[in-house]
């Protein structure tokens, strides 16, 4: 009943948001593209306690692979959805043969590596990627031949917002079966898991895939609603900031991945806005007096609040 009521108000939320804020849909279709990528984020270090500071690996990776489809292929926006989430999956799933064997710092260490490898290799093959020059020619075709991407950015907003909803049923019926509890189970106790039986390592790589299908979908969105993939796509600041929504949020719950980076967002262009200089100092702030008042994120207000009130005076 819950889950129904979230789903319900982020219907409400995406429709208020087209009507209230028809000439700002391309920055939240930005908002939207980047709910995605922090849910892929969450799934892993929510859910199964992976570090990591490099899900932009396949989030660029995703990007790329949507482009150069996009490019040389076909503009079928669906098909470059699909492109851009083997991409990821892949980079995922390889690396993850790596990265699964570290822990903590080496771990995290490993995972930022990936990303800068995979953005030298892209500025490396600069006749196919663009290099620092970025990649375009991107123009997506009508969705299923009907609806045409048009200039204020409607149709790439739905198109975003329904992404992000099949996305988030996804992972909300994933985190509830069997598989999704093993995964919380080996975050909490992995020698555990282990002596039970559970296959730990493998349940680990298909987690780290999955999370690098969505973030490469992420990745093919954005590509297809700037119409651009630039090296920036593998930046740290991407993965980095992504963390701090997902912190902001709450981790381990899926729906504070999407508040967290509905505030970050809305916090960072309004404070960028009205200080290009110094937006850092309020989103550090921001972080700071959340992290201090609600350890476990924006989605656990409510019941700090209730805790609160009934502590006796």
């Amino acid at each position: 009943m819950r889950d129904i009521t979230g789903f319900a108000l982020m219907v409400l939320a995406a429709i208020v948001t087209f009507y209230a804020f028809p000439y700002s849909l391309a920055f939240t279709t930005r908002v939207v593209i980047m709910m995605i990528f922090v849910l892929s984020i969450d799934l892993i270090q929510g859910y199964t306690g992976i570090a990591t500071l490099g899900q932009a690996a396949m989030y660029g990776s995703g990007a790329y692979a949507a482009g150069l489809f996009a490019v040389h292929v076909s503009q079928a926006p669906l098909l470059g959805l699909a492109v851009g989430a083997l991409a990821g999956g892949g980079i995922a799933f390889v690396s993850s043969l790596v990265l699964m064997r570290a822990e903590g710092l080496t771990q995290l260490m490993l995972t930022i590596a990936v990303a800068e490898v995979l953005r030298e290799v892209a500025n490396k093959f600069s006749a196919f990627t663009g290099g620092s020059d970025g990649l375009s020619g991107i123009s997506p075709a009508p969705i299923l031949g009907i609806w045409d991407f048009d200039f204020v950015g409607k149709v790439g907003y739905i198109y975003a917002v329904a992404v992000l909803l099949a996305v988030m049923v996804f992972l909300k019926v994933l985190t509830s079966s069997p598989f999704g509890l093993a995964l919380q189970g080996i975050k909490d106790s992995p020698a555990r898991m282990r002596a039970i039986g559970t296959p730990v390592m493998r349940r680990r790589i298909a987690a780290y895939t999955i999370s690098g299908v969505i973030a490469g979908i992420a990745g093919a969105l954005a590509a297809q609603s700037t119409a651009l993939v630039s090296l920036s796509v593998y930046d740290f600041q991407l993965s980095a900031e992504a963390i701090i929504m997902l912190i902001l949020g709450g981790t381990g719950r899926l729906w504070g991945a999407l508040i967290g980076t509905a505030i970050f967002m809305s916090v960072h262009e309004v404070a960028a806005s009205v200080d290009p200089f110094n937006w850092l100092f309020i989103i550090g702030a921001l972080v700071l007096a959340v992290v201090y008042a609600v350890p476990q994120g924006l989605l656990g207000l409510p019941a700090e609040l209730r805790r609160l009130v009934r502590r006796p005076q």
